[in-house]
């Protein structure tokens, strides 16, 4: 297969820990050849297929550089065998403008994973709203007055933008309220912008639990990330340490639940969040967490997904 990867620069890769190029390296372990452009690259003109300046290349297999660049060249997305999408987030307008090339793409003939129509009818924190039977107590408003009154419901409380990534812009508010009307302001930027609220969970002592599925399937291995020191937030980025363990009876319901539903959906591959028995996020644009699951369980994840990609491409 001749596999297009839509990502950030490679000389941002960090080898070690980066889901891509665990990808990349399965694809061309199997050989496979990998090409790679950035969202800027890709393009459309009248009379043409959408087009991308696509660099080919060949991994060394060495800490760095990682890899050998073989050509630079402008080819018909449609060419490839897959495009897969693994853009970082944030999904802000440009990501969106990017599903729509890509979507055109697919009208084209491309085959293209997680497939650009699923990536933006899933955004990441609204997503669980469709399945109330497996979230804790949540609230999505603009309004200062309803976040007042959850809070006054449920005590502790967590805010988020729907935006964020990484842990960033989470606060914690304790039952006495402290500070919930400046940070309310904040992210509401004065009731212009919509944020999520969700009852506290403790649980979340015991890490933010990353559940990867698929094609429809759980990795048998979650990541639990959990906060250090006086952190309330578990993600990597934020500084919280990632530990692999097996699924939980829980986890297993909730992913075997969702896994054939979003996968029938065209999201060949997805990363829950689960705090304790409470489903928080469904990660659609750029789920991680490969290596870390691999190198401390023995898991192959990136086989897996290769796996799961070569049978998606024989239908």
């Amino acid at each position: 297969m001749n596999l297009l990867f839509v990502a950030d620069p490679l000389e941002s890769f960090k080898t070690y820990k980066d889901s891509t190029f665990a990808m990349m390296r399965e694809a061309q372990r199997r050989g496979h050849t990998v090409a790679a452009c950035e969202p800027q690259d890709v393009m459309w003109r009248r009379g043409l297929p959408v087009t991308a300046h696509v660099r080919d290349i060949t991994l060394t297999g060495q800490p760095g550089p990682w890899f050998t660049e073989r050509d630079r060249r402008a080819a018909a997305l449609k060419d490839f065998d897959a495009v897969l999408m693994r853009k970082d987030p944030p999904f802000d307008s440009e990501y969106f403008y990017a599903t729509h090339l890509l979507q055109q793409a697919e009208r084209e003939g491309a085959r293209v994973f997680n497939k650009p129509a699923a990536l933006r009818d899933h955004p990441e924190k609204l997503a669980i709203m469709e399945f109330p039977q497996f979230i804790a107590p949540t609230l999505v408003t603009r309004d200062a007055g309803d976040i007042q009154r959850f809070h006054a419901e449920h005590g502790e409380i967590i805010l988020k933008p729907l935006d964020g990534m990484g842990g960033m812009g989470i606060f914690r508010v304790g039952a006495d309220g402290m500070n919930l009307g400046s940070i309310t302001e904040t992210l509401n930027r004065h009731g212009a912008q919509s944020l999520m609220v969700q009852k506290f969970l403790p649980e979340i002592a015991r890490g933010d639990k990353r559940v990867l599925v698929i094609g429809g399937k759980p990795v048998p291995y979650c990541l639990a990330r959990i906060p250090q020191g006086n952190e309330v937030r578990g993600n990597l980025a934020a500084g919280g340490k990632g530990v692999a363990q097996p699924l939980g009876p829980r986890d297993r319901e909730i992913a075997e639940t969702l896994g054939p539903i979003l996968a029938a959906r065209g999201l060949l591959l997805v990363g829950l969040d689960i705090i304790g028995d409470c489903l928080t996020e469904i990660n659609v644009t750029s789920p991680t967490c490969f290596q870390e699951i691999s190198d401390q369980a023995g898991f192959d994840v990136a086989a897996m997904f290769i796996d799961a990609l070569e049978q998606a491409l024989a239908f």
